[in-house]
């Protein structure tokens, strides 16, 4: 394989990893803004303490993703940037307000109304970052956004604002209501009140997804038609089959209460969605025009790169890794 596409399947895995840890935190702020009923405080209470320690860590992989995409396939990057910078900004302000309202939540005057306040807005911008987020996915797989000669020619409107674009943000933003509402049935699982709470939130959003998924493959056939056409590939059955698997089976031991075996069927899911979206992207970078290799910089860039990546491996891994047990350990 060359390397410029070892590099791309380094971007997709850490997407991967993003949208199973942050994604969850962003479910989690859609679920507090709509806590309800007699324990909406101690739901709240519930998913402030499973996010807390380690959820602004999370955005390290986003991190990881923009700076092998900026070093590796600079023109890709400025094409993207270009294109979907309306959007871009919008994610940019989401995750920014995000954080900062979720920490004026915790330290401001402990009063109610200042503190409903802080809770709509980070319930607000959780709602509304992974949209963008699934509009982008959406973009960059629709074949609208055109480039020539080396520069973007297709305007700033082109893919994200199409029926297509917007059913992948209301499926991200249901994918990672479901993963959230899934992790926190594990971690409530010495309140049982709570648990059944967030199972039949989980179950909602679950069964939710299927109708959203196939409005979104309806689309797809006119809204991105390559991506469309890769799905009678030989792969594609058996992706499929294995998503579909994980998505009942998740549902399913959701239903009997296996919550630890639904939270690792919730992962499966996600990671083979985010896999088959990878394998019908692929070479493309930006489809039709921007590939993985037509985009790659430098020969010796791309070698340091690699070189830097695993050097950076040997410290993230374990340093995140320890990062989760101290404070998941802590937090149970």
């Amino acid at each position: 394989m060359p390397v410029e596409h070892t590099l791309g399947a380094v971007i997709l895995a850490a997407l991967v990893v993003y949208a199973l840890s942050a994604g969850a935190d962003y479910g989690g702020g859609m679920w507090d803004l709509l806590a309800s009923g007699p324990r909406a405080l101690r739901q709240r209470a519930a998913i402030e303490h499973a996010i807390a320690p380690i959820w602004e860590a999370n955005h390290v992989w986003l991190i990881l993703v923009i700076v092998v995409l900026f070093t590796a396939f600079p023109a890709a990057f400025a094409v993207i940037m270009t294109a979907l910078h309306i959007p871009m900004t919008a994610i940019l302000l989401g995750i920014v307000l995000r954080g900062s309202t979720f920490v004026f939540r915790k330290y401001d005057a402990q009063d109610d109304a200042v503190h409903r306040r802080w809770s709509t807005l980070f319930g607000a911008s959780s709602f509304f970052t992974p949209f963008v987020l699934g509009l982008c996915l959406g973009a960059l797989a629709s074949g609208e956004i055109r480039v020539v000669d080396g520069r973007l020619s297709s305007g700033f409107f082109a893919g994200w604002t199409r029926p297509f674009a917007v059913a992948c943000g209301l499926f991200a933003q249901g994918l990672f209501a479901f993963l959230a509402a899934t992790y926190l049935t594990v971690d409530t699982e010495h309140e049982p009140d709570l648990q059944e709470d967030f199972r039949a939130r989980a179950l909602v959003a679950g069964l939710l997804l299927a109708p959203v998924a196939a409005l979104t493959f309806v689309l797809a056939r006119d809204g991105a038609p390559q991506i469309f056409a890769k799905l009678t590939n030989w792969w594609a059955p058996f992706l499929v089959a294995a998503t579909s698997v994980s998505a009942i089976g998740s549902l399913v031991t959701l239903w009997y209460r296996r919550f630890r075996w639904a939270r690792t069927a919730a992962v499966g899911q996600v990671t083979l969605i985010l896999i088959g979206w990878g394998l019908t992207q692929y070479p493309h970078i930006v489809v039709p025009d921007l590939t993985l290799s037509n985009t790659a910089t430098a020969a010796s860039t791309i070698d340091a790169l690699q070189s830097a990546l695993v050097v950076g491996a040997v410290v993230l891994f374990p340093a995140f890794g320890y990062l989760f047990y101290i404070f998941k350990r802590r937090s149970t």
